[in-house]
């Protein structure tokens, strides 16, 4: 039997009423059959019922922090569906670790032993990669297949929220999204990538309290970054 995906049903009903509008149907319909014929003939990551775990955990309602990654980690057992997180007992991924290393910086919170990033998907912080499948072993390797169109959808619909909401976008592929932030009761922070190869930029950038000062002048609750292992 051929596998089928609809991707707007996957979706969790809060987010599929904000995004579908700003979708092109025939688009969505492509995407979601490229992405079923991958899973159904290749290792794809992360599985399937993961796919979209960042909107599950984190509803529309209550998303007021984006962290945009890329794509999903490629390795066995990494990816679950949120940007940079990792479920308890993988290896902590590098970027990871340097996020953990600015967080301790800037707020004095001690790394984590593992690497999921659930609780901070709780309180609201929509964990999201710009695209959100990629085959084992092979890093961008579903870029430029539709799901691009797909986030930046994601990106667009907090665009409308009436109260404010805080992106965070590090390394040069995330910062070309600061231009679908047009309102101006938001607030964008940018700086380089937590990756070994940019850390340089990233070190240093603050960005867990500048979140929630952002959040604090809003009238917002603020993010409780410690995370438990």
């Amino acid at each position: 039997m051929v596998m089928s995906i609809d991707l707007a049903q996957l979706l969790p009903a809060d987010w599929r009423s904000h995004l579908e509008p700003l979708l092109n149907p025939l688009d969505l319909a492509a995407l979601s059959a490229y992405v079923a014929g991958e899973y159904e003939t290749r290792t794809v990551y992360p599985p399937v019922g993961d796919l979209f775990t960042a909107f599950r955990r984190c509803s529309y309602g209550d998303a007021r922090v984006l962290i945009l990654g890329q794509d999903p980690y490629h390795g066995p057992g990494q990816a679950h569906g949120m940007s940079f997180s990792v479920q308890d007992g993988v290896k902590i991924p590098p970027s990871l670790r340097n996020i953990y290393k600015e967080l301790a910086a800037d707020l004095d919170v001690p790394p984590a032993p593992g690497g999921d990033l659930s609780h901070w998907a709780d309180q609201g912080v929509l964990l999201l990669n710009a695209v959100l499948t990629v085959r084992a072993g092979e890093a961008g390797s579903h870029a430029g297949k539709g799901w691009e169109e797909f986030t930046d959808a994601a990106i667009r619909a907090l665009n409308e929220k009436d109260e404010r909401v805080v992106f965070v976008l590090w390394g040069a592929y995330a910062r070309k999204k600061a231009k679908l932030i047009t309102a101006q009761r938001h607030v964008v922070i940018e700086s380089g990538h937590p990756s070994p190869l940019s850390q340089k930029t990233f070190f240093g950038s603050r960005p867990f309290s500048k979140v929630n000062q952002a959040l604090a002048e809003a009238g917002l609750k603020e993010i409780d970054w410690a995370l438990q292992g």
